[in-house]
């Protein structure tokens, strides 16, 4: 029998915001005799919100205490309580993470975190979360065709590259439904990142011509994106970066609140108040519409589902633990390459001293490449070349070791330095990505991560 983590996922979206709750099942695949192989094997959502608008103060100003009003009083109706919940995200997405209070917003919804990871997203997590919560990984997996899923919201298109169930690479756009927003037939809001994009301002007198050319415009930056057209994206479009796609027969999937208007016309372009079903309706017509497509099994809820589901993995189980308070927030990634893993311990000093630099001495995660097959000599040298290099950084210190020896060097590490020590392995980490690590689970066995590209300033 597994363990079972109460998981929440939180969205506070351009458009939208829900929340859902879910039960994670831990269980170790490993025989008696073996170390542990601890993974989530089950999720079950056991609440789902309804879909609530995001409250605005203004154009720029999320109004705070509503939005944790609706969040105080969706955990009221689940039926559950901050310090029952282990694992999951908070995720602020789109153009809501733009907004200059948005780092107000996830502070006030910190009280209801409980002991779980706390997460701001970015581009490439908001990808593979819509792509798992949205059923896209899943199909991809089942039918071993080659997909790219687009989760088009009310401010970004996230995309996620899925090979054979595998997502092997992600790109983000700055195209959606409420970069611009009508009422009255006036222009009430104009995104920044249409500066220079067009010749309108906010409080023009518009109908459906008057933004069509705008609305192509998004939609070719779509089809340029993803290789389907010809052309450059203006960099003002580009959060991430554009896909490659690969040659052979790729389907597109869709989800989001603009994915989910594809199958359906509406009489009125702006009943939402936006350019959502305009831009629904030129993607039917795009290229991207052309061939083999279809909408996830889940699209307005699909980010959503991936927070509360699929944004926490789990460790590897070799892991070492000393005087560790959790859970670790923001932790940034400072990447070695193998080269650098094996430089003499002043040289290695010198190279995260430089590396740390732009962190202003923040508790960071050192990522290792690892020793292949580690013998104890190259193991206990390595541990006495990153004791001595490591004085140079804050504590407590996080490693993170891309092969099976997070336990051993960790016990190494105890025997030289002193102070907090935690020592993770079986994670893939890279430079420009930061680490939110839960209370461990499963007896100490392993711990829940959460890798992530953003974090608000």
């Amino acid at each position: 029998m597994g363990e079972s983590l109460l998981s929440v996922g939180i969205d506070v979206g351009t458009s939208t915001t829900q929340l859902i709750v879910s039960r994670l099942t831990v269980e170790n695949r490993a025989n008696a005799y073996a170390v542990p192989d601890l993974d989530i094997t089950g999720r079950e959502i056991l609440y789902e919100s309804p879909i609530h608008f995001t409250p605005l103060k203004d154009a720029v100003t999320l109004d705070a205490p509503a939005i944790r009003e609706i969040v105080a009083e969706e955990y009221q109706n689940a039926g559950i309580q901050p310090e029952r919940v282990k694992t999951g995200a908070i995720i602020i997405t789109g153009e809501t993470a733009r907004k200059s209070n948005a780092r107000l917003v996830l502070e006030n919804l910190k009280a209801f975190a409980g002991a779980f990871v706390v997460a701001t997203a970015g581009p490439d997590l908001e990808g593979v979360l819509a792509a798992k919560g949205s059923g896209a990984v899943r199909w991809s997996a089942q039918t071993g065709k080659t997909v790219l899923h687009m989760d088009i919201g009310g401010g970004t298109s996230n995309m996620a590259l899925i090979e054979g169930g595998n997502i092997v690479s992600t790109g983000c756009l700055n195209v959606g439904g409420r970069l611009i927003r009508v009422e009255g037939g006036r222009i009430r809001y104009l995104s920044p990142v249409l500066n220079g994009l067009c010749r309108l301002s906010v409080g023009d007198t518009v109908e459906e011509e008057t933004l069509r050319p705008v609305v192509k415009m998004l939609v070719e930056a779509l089809e340029i994106g993803c290789g389907y057209r010809a052309g450059t994206v203006s960099p003002g479009l580009i959060t991430d970066r554009v896909m490659t796609l690969p040659p052979g027969e790729v389907t597109f999937s869709f989800s989001g609140g603009v994915g989910e208007l594809l199958d359906t016309e509406t009489e009125d372009p702006f009943c939402f108040g936006d350019i959502g079903p305009m831009l629904a309706s030129e993607i039917r017509r795009s290229s991207l519409c052309r061939g083999d497509y279809f909408l996830g099994e889940q699209t307005i809820r699909a980010t959503v589902i991936g927070a509360g589901c699929y944004s926490t993995q789990l460790s590897g189980s070799t892991v070492y633990a000393r005087n560790m308070d959790f859970p670790l927030s923001n932790l940034p990634v400072i990447s070695l390459s193998r080269e650098e893993q094996e430089l003499n311990a002043d040289d290695l000093r010198r190279r995260l001293e430089i590396l740390s630099q732009r962190y202003q001495r923040q508790t960071a995660a050192i990522y290792l490449p690892g020793l292949t097959a580690p013998g104890f000599d190259a193991l206990d040298a390595l541990a006495g070349r990153l004791a001595k290099a490591i004085t140079v950084l804050p504590k407590p210190h996080v490693i993170v070791s891309g092969t099976d020896m997070g336990k051993a060097l960790g016990q190494a590490l105890a025997t030289r330095i002193e102070g907090g020590i935690l020592s993770l392995d079986g994670l893939r980490l890279q430079g420009e990505s930061y680490l939110d690590v839960g209370a461990p689970v499963s007896g100490g066995a392993a711990y829940p991560v959460v890798k992530k590209t953003l974090v608000l300033g």
